[in-house]
């Protein structure tokens, strides 16, 4: 007699390569008992922003992100949310 196929919980991780592998081999049904309902958003979306700056400014900005050890993008993102969030 075979015995019933042992299927493992549903993943707790945020690795999308993860749960993808995971929904490659298991089926959705197999686990109804253990899915809820989500009413807000799991996910949080960006957005992509460009701003014009003169060149001088761009290349000044860049230079502080490399003395920081930072990607100059990522500078500017701090520096626009520490403005957010003093508002």
């Amino acid at each position: 007699m075979e015995k019933p196929m042992r299927l493992k919980k549903i993943p707790q991780t945020d690795s999308i390569r993860e749960l993808a592998h995971f929904w490659d081999i298991h089926d959705l049904t197999d686990f109804e008992d253990e899915l809820e309902e989500v009413t807000e958003s799991v996910f949080q979306r960006e957005m992509l922003v460009r701003i014009r700056l003169p060149k001088n400014e761009f290349e000044t900005i860049k230079e502080i992100a490399k003395s920081r050890g930072v990607e100059h993008t990522e500078l500017i993102r701090q520096w626009v949310s520490e403005k957010v969030e003093a508002s």
